[in-house]
């Protein structure tokens, strides 16, 4: 008997029946390797293998064995996803599995009814597929449920955890199982699955965190690339030139309502009549693009098979394309964000379009390994846009920036499989304000110690000082988030229990005082600012037209009409790592043809190499403008970039520099009045090798950085702390410099 034989035999016969339902002909590696850690071991267990590779089964398989086997007296399974449309999506997929087991699934989030969960809290068992918020709160709110419901846990399942690592949703769920496991007395074991982990070993120490147990990181062999991929650059062209308006491309006031485009259609007709996904990297970008297309198909006379799937909708249009997504006789194109670049299997899609290159190579990934399921290679298409540059355009404005980065970031995958490592938080201060709140609503009062010992206990804040912590707690006894009791104990103050009072406390990312759009009884979205009555905006890939403000109860009621217009919500885009900005700069120097790029952007390639070449950019970092302006290419990534740039802005003053401008990491121009280049380089690099760069020194005294949810509330001696300890990073901008002292 193989070994592949005697693991199918250890199966319960639901998960054989399910197996051949499938048309598996055997298991997959993944399939192997989990259930060997599961059955065989008592470790911690990260899954990172391709998208569609059957991770979510791998891990599922050997645990429901083990629960069908041995039921639990309580919870038996903790499966927690980023998304709701995450669960929602494995709920359905967990619950044909389990259709014959006896085992119940559950999913719980802000969008499932009460009913459906009041089951689960008189009879706790199963599966519970919850997100991080829900979670918290259920740990403030049902505190004395805890034990109830989790007293027999085995195993707690952390979906995408790439998106979770580093970040303060991330280490909220760290925070979350140390809490539980304290009050069950356990710790169960944890299952973390990802289709992109850069560096396995520090995901893995992210895993198990707190937990002291050893975590298997199953290895699959490297995977032969299969891609259908193509980049294609057009330039924006010029309404001004003379063109003819026929009446349907006016709105009457003879206003351009759908213009022509070259960019535009052809990313229309890279998906037409194919079942795609196009991504941008913003909610803008997205709701103007799928307002393009279907005036675009309106135009043509085309059906409108444009859905939109963003984290502004309602859920009932989320899941409208999600559904139709799945179901193989609909033929839908749907425009997204980061909101469905995860696992939610959404059967045979023909293409992924990009609008605009991804941030990072695990982006480039996920949303790549959409499509081609079902034996059939990804294929993806990158389309850029750009303004066609006037004589008198600056240099660094000349470069093709978004192109380069594509090319970058998937030579980067091609040539060495880099993906990006996580990114780890010391100094996560906001957290550490709303996991105290939490704590404190949970348990009730605690002595001063006793809350310092049941916080910095929990592993994300393992960095966090005593000192540091007393300053954050004597600022929230000062502006009243906590109180102290006449027996000295801490309970939640009035202003913390403001925050408690809303649903969004539970929520660790940053939001924004959101208002509903409603058009009749539907509900369509969410947006930052209310218009004035009378006026437009665009929500859902379509424009409304505001009838009546409620802005006491934050609604906005709306008719739809006719047109596209831009949208804007805050936001933040997200780092970019040195070794793409490294691989850029040699996508400029090589001569390389890449086999994936289309004519013309093959052609705007040619010609940024020429200019790059011609201008000397690539030998010296530093670039002479004319006149006392100049631009320097650090080719840093967002962290290093951002040190450099302070670094230059207080080390540079015997040199007359003013009017320092950046664009993203790319780079910086300044005036310099005084000094010559190798004086102005020699001086920051010779500074930096004998004094070091200190990151510390590099945030002024008045400085405010405030970046996470709850940075408002958190003193600004501790917000300079954290903001130098994680935004900044100095041993590369010190070797940069060298370099770049070098290049004379």
């Amino acid at each position: 008997m193989t070994d592949a034989d005697r693991i199918f035999d250890r199966f319960p016969d639901f998960i054989r029946e399910f197996i051949y339902a499938h048309s598996w002909d055997s298991l997959r590696g993944v399939q192997m390797a989990a259930a060997h850690t599961i059955f065989e071991t008592d470790h911690d267990l990260l899954l990172t293998s391709s998208t569609a590779s059957g991770k979510t089964e791998a891990a599922f398989f050997p645990v429901l064995t083990e629960l069908y086997e041995f039921p639990p007296q309580s919870v038996g399974v903790l499966y927690i996803a980023p998304l709701k449309s995450l669960i929602n999506d494995q709920f359905a997929r967990i619950d044909e599995l389990l259709d014959e087991s006896g085992i119940r699934v559950t999913h719980w989030h802000g969008d499932v009814a009460a009913s459906h969960k009041k089951k689960l809290l008189e009879h706790p068992e199963g599966i519970l597929q919850i997100t991080p918020e829900s979670l918290e709160s259920m740990l403030i709110n049902r505190s004395n449920d805890i034990v109830r419901l989790f007293c027999d846990l085995r195993y707690v399942i952390i979906d995408e955890i790439h998106t979770l690592t580093g970040t303060d949703r991330g280490n909220q769920i760290i925070c979350q199982l140390a809490r539980i496991e304290r009050l069950i007395g356990h710790c169960p074991r944890r299952i973390g699955l990802s289709a992109t982990v850069g560096d396995p070993s520090l995901a893995a120490s992210w895993l198990s965190a707190g937990t002291g147990r050893v975590t298997d990181v199953p290895s699959f062999g490297q995977e032969k690339l299969r891609w259908r991929l193509g980049l294609e650059h057009f330039y924006l062209q010029n309404q001004n030139e003379d063109q003819t308006a026929t009446p349907a491309d006016t709105d009457g006031k003879g206003q351009y309502v759908a213009e022509l485009d070259a960019g535009y259609e052809y990313m229309y007709d890279c998906v037409k009549d194919r079942k795609s996904l196009v991504f941008s990297n913003s909610r803008e970008e997205t709701e103007y693009l799928c307002a393009t297309f279907r005036q675009i198909a309106a135009r043509r006379g085309d059906p409108d098979v444009f859905l939109i799937h963003h984290g502004n909708l309602s859920a009932s249009i989320r899941e409208e394309a999600e559904l139709k997504m799945k179901d193989e006789d609909v033929c839908a194109v749907t425009c997204a964000t980061v909101t469905m670049e995860l696992g939610i299997d959404i059967g045979r899609l023909e293409r992924v379009l990009q609008n605009d290159a991804p941030n990072s190579v695990s982006s480039f990934l996920q949303r790549l390994g959409r499509s081609g399921r079902r034996g059939q290679p990804p294929e993806m298409m990158m389309v850029f846009r750009e303004e066609d540059p006037l004589p008198n355009t600056p240099l660094p404005q000349l470069l093709p920036w978004g192109l380069l980065r594509a090319i970058a970031i998937i030579q980067l995958y091609i040539e060495e499989r880099f993906i990006e490592p996580p990114i780890t938080r010391k100094l996560p201060f906001s957290l550490l304000f709303h996991q105290t709140l939490s704590v404190l609503a949970a348990s009730g009062e605690l002595t001063p110690r006793r809350l310092a010992d049941r916080v910095l206990s929990l592993p994300p804040f393992a960095e966090v000082t005593k000192e540091d912590y007393k300053v954050l707690i004597l600022s929230m006894l000062e502006n009243a988030f906590i109180e102290m009791t006449d027996e000295k104990g801490l309970i939640v103050g009035l202003a913390g229990e403001r925050l408690l009072r809303s649903f969004k406390f539970y929520a660790v990312f940053k939001d924004s005082e959101d208002y509903t759009v409603r058009c009749g009884s539907d509900e369509i979205g969410t947006i930052t600012t209310p218009p004035p009555v009378g006026d437009r905006f665009a929500l859902a890939g379509r424009v409304w037209e505001v009838e009546e403000l409620d802005i006491k109860r934050k609604l906005i009621y709306v008719k739809s009409v006719e047109g596209k217009m831009e949208v804007s919500w805050p936001g933040d885009y997200g780092e970019i790592h040195t070794k793409i900005l490294e691989r850029m700069r040699r996508v400029l120097a090589e001569d390389t043809v890449y086999p994936y790029l289309k004519p013309n952007a093959a052609h705007r390639l040619e010609v940024a190499r020429h200019l790059a070449r011609n201008t000397g950019m690539l030998e010296h970092s530093l670039v002479h403008l004319g006149g006392y302006s100049w631009c320097l290419f650090p080719w840093l990534g967002t962290r290093s970039f951002r040190t450099l740039r302070k670094y230059i802005a207080r080390e540079a003053k015997d040199f007359k520099l003013s009017g320092l401008e950046f664009e993203g990491c790319y780079y910086m121009t300044f005036r310099m009045e005084r000094g010559s280049d190798y004086e102005f380089i020699k001086f920051l690099a010779d500074k930096a090798e004998r004094e070091g760069i200190d990151c510390e020194s590099l945030v002024a005294s008045g400085e405010l950085p405030v970046f996470d949810k709850y940075d408002d509330y958190v003193p600004g001696e501790l917000l300079r702390h954290a903001y130098a300890t994680d935004k900044l990073r100095a041993d590369e901008p010190e070797a940069r410099l060298r370099d770049m002292l070098a290049e004379f």
